[in-house]
């Protein structure tokens, strides 16, 4: 019974987790439908646009920096319901403003909002043993809620109400969302594996093992980043219909879905040289029939196949980069490693497309894709591996 009691605990504790970390993805992963329609409701030229995206992720970084100082001293229920509340009111003043300086600052504190729920439910699941599993299970339940938010809300919200519907909508969601306050632990010391998570003594810094592990990442990230902003350029330059990528896009969240809760099933299982390996293999494929597409048919299979194999990866790094470092700090710093790909990869790959047009962000996807093998195998070289878990 005991056993059983405790299996539950830990589903609970990772709904409620997952739950809470999808508050701060909603912004990330609707930042482009939320976009267009501020453009249309206030008349921005791209310029403005493009700089309300900055500023919201100069907010998400703040919170993610300032994460691994403070996190481990709240209280996380409270912290939880902090967090959705300021990141729902965020969106309601960004729904009533007119002034451009005020949907700025509300951008940037939805932004940073965003970011510590982020990074709560990553502190919270790096406790958990089953990195794959915790961080798998988190990276689908975000995605699917996403998939249901992207096939609703522009037929539905932003088609009749603008701007100011879709942001009162996530607004909504978010306090919904938050309700998982009432199952996400205290803190740190309310822990419900302890005999798995205590630790005789912590270290002080960082280990430069998690601080490699972020800069592997978030060279995969960045290139590939780079290229999901102009994944819908790229349908465009094939001429792909409208009606088309909108089920090339819808379709691409509920497969990302698909892919964490794969990892959460068997990526326990592998090594980080194999599960990586394969991911990589995947990701060459999509690129491969992106590179060749002639219209929707390889496009599609190429963006999908795509999409899967880098959750994949993302998965996979983050479940290594929890291991790295058992006081948590170091997870807190992924959602800034995805900040900061996010600020840097479109920009590169944007002056990539105006040089060269569309095969160098490709190859600059690839490069970063590569990444994360090669270092496994330079890391195998020097004898220095250490895989997630041997292949069982």
């Amino acid at each position: 019974m005991g056993a059983t009691l405790k299996s539950r605990n830990v589903v609970v504790l990772m709904l409620a987790a997952s739950l809470a970390s999808t508050i701060g993805g909603l912004p990330f992963n609707t930042l482009p439908v939320l976009l267009g329609s501020l453009a249309d409701s206030f008349s921005l030229p791209p310029e403005q646009v493009g700089l309300l995206g900055s500023i919201c992720f100069g907010g998400y970084l703040l919170g993610t920096l300032g994460a691994p100082i403070w996190m481990n001293r709240l209280n996380w229920r409270w912290l939880t319901v902090v967090g959705a509340m300021g990141t729902a009111l965020c969106f309601a003043l960004s729904a009533m403003v007119q002034a451009l300086p005020l949907l700025y600052v509300s951008w940037a504190c939805i932004g940073f909002f965003a970011s510590t729920m982020t990074c709560l439910g990553m502190r919270v699941l790096s406790d958990l043993p089953n990195k794959e599993r915790a961080f798998g299970v988190r990276q689908g339940v975000e995605l699917s809620v996403t998939a249901a938010v992207l096939f609703a809300l522009p037929p539905l919200v932003i088609a009749r109400f603008h701007y100011a519907g879709a942001a009162w909508a996530l607004a909504a969601l978010i306090l919904l969302l938050g309700l998982s306050a009432f199952w996400v632990p205290g803190g740190a010391q309310a822990r419900l594996i302890s005999a798995t998570d205590a630790l005789a003594s912590q270290p002080q810094r960082m280990p430069v093992t998690a601080w490699w592990a972020l800069a592997v990442l978030w060279l995969f990230l960045v290139g590939n980043i780079g290229l999901w902003a102009f994944l819908e350029r790229i349908g465009v330059h094939l001429s792909v219909s409208a009606t088309d990528m909108g089920v090339v896009f819808a379709v691409l969240k509920l497969l990302g879905s698909v892919a964490a809760f794969f990892i959460a099933g068997v990526g326990a299982r592998w090594s980080l040289a194999r599960g990586l390996s394969l991911a990589l293999l995947g990701l060459m494929a999509g690129l491969g029939l992106l590179a060749s597409a002639t219209g929707f048919g390889f496009y599609a299979a190429g963006a999908w196949l795509w999409e899967f194999a880098f959750t994949c990866g993302c998965v996979l790094q983050t479940a290594h980069i929890a291991r790295t470092d058992p006081s948590g700090r170091a997870i807190m710093l992924v959602p800034g490693a995805f900040a900061l790909a996010s600020m840097v990869g479109p920009g590169v790959a944007g002056k990539l497309m105006g040089a060269q047009g569309l095969e160098p962000v490709l190859w600059f996807a690839l490069a970063s894709s590569v990444v994360p093998v090669l270092n496994l195998l330079w890391s195998k070289k020097s004898g220095s591996n250490r895989p997630l878990v041997h292949a069982g």
